[in-house]
């Protein structure tokens, strides 16, 4: 019997090609920004950018992406994905000039929230057009490409970053944006075909509105609670009313007619439990990030771009691991697949609860090596469970849904480890503070970098100062690491429990009856 025909468009490998461009750009941003935090955070060469501001820089791109993708999903499936991406890449280039050249950390907040309404038009988009594009014999590998992209971004933006700092002022990490999203612009209208759903659904405003307002209170009050303390009632209040906020958003998504995120998506565990294992490993990684730039910056006292190069075994794990995938789940089964990657990411998690200011740092690299071997293989596996379970006509959706989780879990996990660390530090500089001069107080304890920038000030007394903030942020970090690790082997259990054994098989349904997984 002849092997049936491809039903994917003549170009296809030359338009992933194109959108694996325009996702580079994007996603690169979501970690760019983490060698540059440093320059940010000093008044003098950068804005004095508090430790809560250095948070929100990196969150509202992250929640405006989040809250907006639901919506572009849905507009793109309803007035195209193409006119839908090139919207996305203008507003993202755009933004990106107005945070190159921010002159305080409110207006850079605020473009980078911009950017990420840009970021949240650009993402659902490519995923979408290549399960269109894409027969579906074809689609797990070129998903394994774009998922690759995905990690090889994340990787590279801190080198990148590193390489720009060590020439150039801090804006230049966002300016590097624009020719880029130039290229896209004039690829993505060349080579990529319109597609859009048939019947697509209404845009749910009030639904997107109770997200956006639901993620930004609880976000706001645990970074609030980490800057200031957990101690007063106004941060439990905004923490409270962000989670009463986000489950009037679920119960009424329930009722919706046209819900901006169809909660009964979550019944199907071929789709909801790839979800919460890249939400989970998400969380975990992005807040392990945040702080370890800190650490390789200050506390080791590394340049921006040998911090970015101590990343770059993660970027290697990622190019070695995410394209071959897809074989490894035809082999051995999504379940096993998915579980040992995520106890190798649980594994380098847990090495910063025991690295120290004088750790080798040979051990650093390996461990962002095993990290990046872990996150390749759940990303693929995930990703593909995810858009199988959905037809080809809803991909706008499930690309918004998955990646609304991802980003979330990203924007929480810098807000939550964030603020334990914060916290942490607080408390162990405690007894250093009382020492200080009361106007150096508040800096030295707000932060590490501020720690460093009073103590050019002390003279003789810098030492003390410096080694009392490095112990304090060291302490601080071993503990956010040890949650990051222990979410991480929350999600292998996840996958243990849930995840099927190999493609096709039956696994059990956690809202009742027993679902197909693995199917196309």
């Amino acid at each position: 019997m002849p092997p049936a025909e491809n039903t994917g468009h003549p170009r296809r490998w030359a338009i992933l090609g194109v959108l694996v461009v325009s996702l580079l750009v994007v996603v690169l941003d979501t970690t760019i920004l983490n060698v540059a935090l440093r320059t940010i955070a000093d008044p003098v060469h950068g804005l004095g950018a508090s430790h809560g501001e250095l948070e929100w820089s990196v969150n509202s791109y992250t929640l405006a992406f989040a809250g907006l993708l639901f919506t572009f999903g849905v507009l793109g499936d309803r007035a195209g994905r193409r006119r839908m991406l090139l919207i996305g890449l203008v507003l993202f280039g755009l933004a990106s000039l107005c945070s190159a050249y921010a002159q305080n950390p409110t207006q850079l907040i605020a473009a980078r929230a911009l950017m990420g309404a840009g970021g949240a038009a650009v993402m659902p988009a490519t995923l979408s057009i290549i399960s269109n594009v894409f027969d579906p014999r074809e689609r797990a590998r070129a998903i394994g490409i774009w998922a690759g992209a995905v990690g090889l971004a994340m990787a590279i933006g801190p080198i990148l970053g590193g390489l720009l700092l060590e020439h150039f002022w801090w804006g230049s990490v966002f300016l590097i944006n624009v020719p880029v999203i130039g290229l896209g612009i004039v690829l993505v209208a060349l080579l990529v075909p319109e597609s859009r759903d048939p019947n697509p659904g209404r845009v749910d405003v009030v639904g997107v509105l109770l997200s956006v307002v639901g993620l930004v209170t609880l976000t706001y009050g645990i970074i609030d609670g980490g800057e200031h303390g957990f101690g007063r009632p106004v941060v439990w209040a905004t923490i409270l009313a962000g989670i009463v906020v986000l489950a009037s958003f679920v119960a009424f998504e329930r009722r919706s007619s046209h819900p901006a995120l169809d909660v009964r998506l979550f019944r199907e565990p071929r789709f909801a439990v790839p979800v919460a294992l890249i939400g989970l490993v998400f969380f975990a990684a992005m807040g392990v990030m945040f702080f370890s730039s800190f650490y390789l910056q200050m506390v080791r006292g590394y340049s921006p771009l040998q911090t970015g190069l101590i990343f770059l075994p993660f970027a290697v794990a990622q190019l070695v691991f995410a394209p071959t995938s897809a074989s490894m789940v035809r082999r051995y089964g999504p379940r096993a697949v998915s579980v040992v990657g995520l106890l190798l990411a649980a594994v380098s998690l847990a090495a910063f609860a025991f690295i120290d200011a004088v750790t080798p740092i040979w051990v650093v690299l390996v461990f962002f090596f095993i990290q990046g071997a872990g996150m390749a293989n759940i990303m693929p596996p995930a990703t593909e469970s995810i858009m199988s379970s959905l037809p080809r006509e809803k991909a706008g959706v499930g690309s918004a849904v998955s990646n609304t989780i991802r980003q979330t879990a990203a924007a929480l996990g810098v807000a939550v480890l964030g603020s334990v660390l914060a916290a942490g530090y607080r408390n162990g500089m405690a007894p250093t503070l009382e020492e200080l001069p009361p106007g150096a107080r508040e800096s030295a304890g707000e932060s590490i970098a501020g720690a460093y920038a009073v103590a050019g000030q002390l003279g003789p007394a810098a030492p003390q100062l410096i080694t009392a903030a490095n112990d304090a942020f060291v302490s601080a970090m071993h503990v956010s690491a040890a949650l990051a690790a222990v979410i991480t082997v929350g999600g292998a259990l996840v996958a243990l429990r849930w995840m099927p054994a190999r493609p096709g098989a039956v696994v059990p349904d956690p809202v009742g009856e027993p679902e197909l997984a693995g199917a196309a």
